[in-house]
């Protein structure tokens, strides 16, 4: 008798120094701890959750029903930026594919970056360029196309969809009549980059070859203008006077080269 006193007293001794099971919250306090928590921290996302299946099994349908879809918005959000910053990673796969010469394997990885983000900006331009290399110029301009909704003020995009319309405005590869398109994309290259001298020289081409000889003229005096220090824009110019058979302003143009270079010369000589 005196041993079970023993042990019952050991027993109960270590019963008051074994660490206590935390009380388990009721669905009404799991319920006000959470709209506590989502008061302070709106974005938690599980917690969101959480608090839906509760107001679901408490039969608070409208709440559960508003619950369920702020956690349906954030987690589409959560997807879209996963599936953007996974797109990123097959763009830089395709890249390295592209670098090592491996142009198969990098447009299979440019198209898988695309499936997930359809304006992945890298992707859209290395396509577009490889099939452009490839002559598929109808599928190019699809992408350089799509590259221009996400960057409408790019001139590097617009200059390579003008190249694209040049080429399908050939009969040899395609029954378009893309010529002017290609001469409205080229003018956009100028309204962004004034300075882009070879949107300036295919613009003063294909204006002689639409025999619009006053666009010609004007496009090149704009270049130099914009661009005073390169000879090239110079001698297009004269080039282009001589054409219209304007050979006084070719004189004046040669002129106006022999001096600016004269000067360079002379600035960069001070003896």
């Amino acid at each position: 008798m005196e041993q079970q006193d023993v042990v019952t007293e050991a027993q109960s001794q270590g019963a008051e120094d074994a660490p206590q099971s935390e009380e388990q919250l009721t669905p009404d306090q799991e319920i006000a701890e959470l709209e506590k928590l989502l008061s302070e921290e709106p974005d938690d996302f599980q917690a969101r959750c959480r608090l839906g299946e509760l107001y679901f099994g408490k039969g608070r349908m409208d709440e559960a029903l508003t619950e369920v879809k702020k956690a349906i918005e954030m987690a589409e959000g959560l997807r879209v930026e996963m599936d953007r910053s996974l797109a990123m990673y097959y763009s830089n796969l395709g890249t390295i594919y592209g670098t090592k010469g491996m142009m198969d394997d990098a447009c299979q990885q440019f198209e898988r970056a695309l499936e997930l983000n359809k304006y992945d900006v890298l992707s859209l331009f290395n396509l577009g360029r490889l099939l452009s290399e490839k002559k598929e110029y109808m599928k190019a301009k699809e992408y350089f196309e799509r590259l221009i909704e996400v960057t409408p003020e790019d001139p590097i995009a617009w200059y390579n969809l003008a190249g694209v319309y040049e080429q399908l405005d050939n009969p040899q590869i395609s029954d378009f009549n893309t010529l002017d398109m290609a001469v409205q994309a080229y003018m956009k290259v100028l309204e962004f980059d004034p300075a882009h001298l070879e949107s300036s020289f295919k613009l003063m081409d294909i204006a002689f070859t639409l025999k619009k000889t006053d666009m010609a003229v004007k496009v090149m005096e704009d270049a130099v203008d914009h661009s005073p220090d390169e000879p090239l824009a110079y001698y297009n110019l004269i080039n282009t006077y001589e054409k219209c058979k304007m050979f006084e302003q070719a004189e004046e143009a040669r002129q106006r080269l022999k001096q600016r270079f004269a000067k360079r010369t002379k600035e960069g000589n001070p003896s």
